[in-house]
């Protein structure tokens, strides 16, 4: 990796699939493909969830802050994809780099927080049903995602800030598709292991812990669906929380594949698939998992689009 004369580089070459030039035209057409898809699904979750009056509980306000929330996360990182993608040069600007670090990860963390806040509500709905207006009442809500914005803002800037400060020696190359504070640690220069041992511990509470107490309340869940007499509730709570497991798996499998194994056990392209999975296809496939299995979401969305064109 050459070495120029700057401890911090004006720019960064982002190398991605340079090895494999056969992948960029491919890569190109489907991100031109999904983004779009992506932004335009994501609208409609949060479209319907404000208009349609039967979707105002707190489960589809929860949903419309996940939903701009992948859309601010895919947007972090899409367009600059698709510049170097459709360009010969391969590079950002460091402080395009320290930007997207920020946005990326507070969408991230946020999202992980998130989650788990959802599978939260779907476990008051189900097993304390008589308390659930009381519980999730709108202040608490409101609260509660105040919260993990906040969270993931603080874990962003944290993390963030403390990567940004180690030194490149003016390594200028990221064997990577974007900025990802893992990737930049590997990069610097000079002793890393404590930068490298307080991300796997933050990561923990990010990423393990929040995990651990969304299937902690699925398990609970399913205990008590299995008592719902009425084969339709059982149906429709399945329907309801199947949607929400897909979710959380397609997120939680990569982000720690990424973050918490060892970086010998992961392959020098893994971390480039893995970025694309959590941060491209998630935050489109959300809006499909969530309407596909959902008739509330699917009704709602018939009649905006007819209102639409029966105004046209």
């Amino acid at each position: 990796m050459p070495l120029i004369n700057e401890s911090r580089p004006e720019e960064f070459i982002l190398l991605g699939f340079s090895d494999q030039p056969w992948l960029e035209l491919p890569l190109f057409v489907i991100l031109l493909i999904t983004y779009p898809t992506a932004l335009l699904g994501n609208i409609a979750i949060i479209l319907v969830s404000r208009l349609d009056s039967r979707l105002h509980s707190p489960m589809y306000f929860f949903l419309a802050n996940l939903s701009f929330l992948d859309m601010c996360y895919t947007t972090s990182i899409v367009p600059q994809m698709l510049f170097n993608l459709g360009s010969s040069q391969k590079t950002i600007s460091y402080m395009g780099c320290a930007v997207q670090l920020y946005f990326f990860h507070t969408m991230g963390g946020t999202e992980c927080l998130l989650l788990a806040i959802m599978s939260f509500d779907r476990y008051v709905a189900i097993c304390r049903p008589l308390h659930y207006t009381l519980i999730m009442n709108q202040c608490i809500c409101i609260l509660l995602v105040s919260t993990v914005w906040l969270s993931g803002m603080t874990y962003a800037v944290s993390e963030a800030t403390v990567t940004l400060q180690l030194p490149l020696c003016g390594l200028n190359k990221l064997d990577h598709l974007l900025c990802e504070i893992p990737v930049l640690i590997k990069t610097a220069c000079g002793e890393k292991g404590a930068n490298e041992l307080t991300l796997s511990v933050v990561c923990i509470f990010m990423l393990a812990v929040p995990l651990c107490l969304i299937l902690a309340s699925y398990a609970s869940i399913g205990h008590s669906v299995f008592k719902i007499k009425s084969s339709e509730g059982r149906k429709k709570a399945f329907g309801t929380c199947s949607s929400h497991l897909i979710v959380v798996f397609l997120f939680y499998g990569p982000g720690i594949s990424m973050y918490l194994l060892p970086s010998s056990s992961i392959s020098s392209d893994q971390p480039k698939y893995m970025a694309l999975f959590y941060g491209v296809v998630t935050p489109m496939l959300n809006p499909f998992i969530y309407t596909l299995r959902n008739k509330d979401v699917k009704g709602a969305l018939s009649n905006l689009m007819r209102s639409i064109f029966c105004f046209k």
